[in-house]
């Protein structure tokens, strides 16, 4: 063998070498992103968390009596807080928004409340933050996206499965969300 074959098998080698450690540093890559893209939307569900309270103390305040509306959106909240998983997750909050439609519901039958500045900074502060939600969901679910490509794509598929790299879950909307409103006038 002459010098040439030997510098052109090493060539190979080095080559074959830095695509598998390429592939798999990309798969340990887009992993990682995706568990922090997750951790976006915890810490946003987290600052929602921390608002409700505060949100259903005022209209308490105001209607007293609608006592089912607080206690869904405390239980919702509990939910949110010990779920585990996108998709436990992703069920939770699906409840907790709507327990906080019927919260703004409520709010919306006393003009006093409305006007109340208090409640008004609130519901700015929590539409801000459903606002970030939902920017965080669909930057995790392009983040995934990326990731299961690469996990199911050849040649990266093939570390993916040696090296036990599992497709993600998508943040999903529930099925209630996908139905076409009724627009009647």
């Amino acid at each position: 063998m002459t010098i040439l074959g030997i510098i052109v098998i090493i060539v190979f080698i080095v080559f074959i070498v830095y695509t598998f450690i390429h592939l798999y540093n990309n798969l340990v890559n887009l992993r990682n992103r995706v568990k922090n893209s997750y951790s976006q939307i915890e810490v946003q569900l987290k600052r929602r968390n921390d608002l409700i309270p505060n949100l259903v103390e005022t209209v308490k305040g105001y209607a007293a009596h609608e006592k089912e509306v607080f206690e869904e959106v405390t239980k919702a909240r509990s939910n949110v807080i010990n779920a585990n998983g996108v998709e436990e997750t992703s069920a939770a909050d699906n409840q907790l928004t709507g327990a906080l439609k019927s919260l703004f519901a409520v709010a919306e039958n006393y003009p006093e409340l409305k006007a109340n500045s208090n409640f008004q900074q609130l519901q700015s502060d929590l539409t801000e933050t459903e606002d970030k939600i939902s920017y965080a969901r669909q930057f995790y679910n392009d983040v995934v996206l990326k990731y299961n490509n690469a996990c199911e794509q050849f040649p990266s598929s093939w570390f993916a499965k040696r090296f036990n790299f599992e497709t993600a879950a998508f943040f999903e909307a529930p099925e209630s969300d996908r139905e076409v409103p009724e627009v009647k006038f």
